[in-house]
């Protein structure tokens, strides 16, 4: 480890890369991942690794552990994701308009909905408007997002937390 992060050794990568992707595959298959996503998760991982080997401090951690946090860290994003609920499919145009897909009503009152959440969207910050677009939009973890914005985990967190309270607040007369 000390000759990828000191040298960028690719002889020594390539020897880091064949002790732990089998270890790293099994950890993953222990947590429930499929085998093809296990392998994704063990190129993100080596990936990672080599991105990051400046970070690699022995002092700190033995690098199995900094490997393996390293690991887990990318599964627990991966099941935060995948917990998310999924917004329900959109009716293409041909569909919306068949004359037994819902009523006149139905379409104006999905298209008040529709506006009014632009509108309260439009009424966050732009600080707290960038993380929920990133978040939802965008499909980007807590880390991801700080990756892409450098922001503190715990900053990302909160504007999350407020943003979507204040669009709780402006579209509580929406709901039934």
């Amino acid at each position: 480890m000390l000759a990828v992060r000191d040298r960028r050794d690719r002889a020594a990568f390539g020897k880091l890369f064949d002790h732990y992707a089998p270890r790293l595959k099994a950890m993953a298959m222990r947590g429930g991942a499929s085998a093809a996503l296990a392998e994704d998760i063990v190129q993100d991982v080596m990936l990672t690794i080599w991105r990051k080997a400046d970070q690699y401090d022995p002092a700190r951690a033995p690098v199995s552990a900094w490997i393996f946090r390293i690991a887990r860290n990318r599964q627990i994003d991966i099941a935060r994701r995948n917990r998310r609920p999924e917004p329900e499919l959109l009716v293409s145009a041909a569909e919306a308009d068949a004359p037994d897909e819902g009523s006149a009503g139905d379409m104006l009152a999905l298209a008040e909905e529709s506006e009014a959440l632009r509108a309260a969207l439009r009424a966050l910050s732009p600080e707290q408007r960038a993380v929920i677009e990133s978040a939802y939009l965008g499909d980007l973890t807590h880390r991801e997002i700080h990756a892409e914005t450098g922001l503190p985990l715990g900053t990302i967190k909160s504007r999350i937390r407020l943003a979507l309270e204040r669009l709780r607040h402006e579209l509580k007369d929406l709901r039934p």
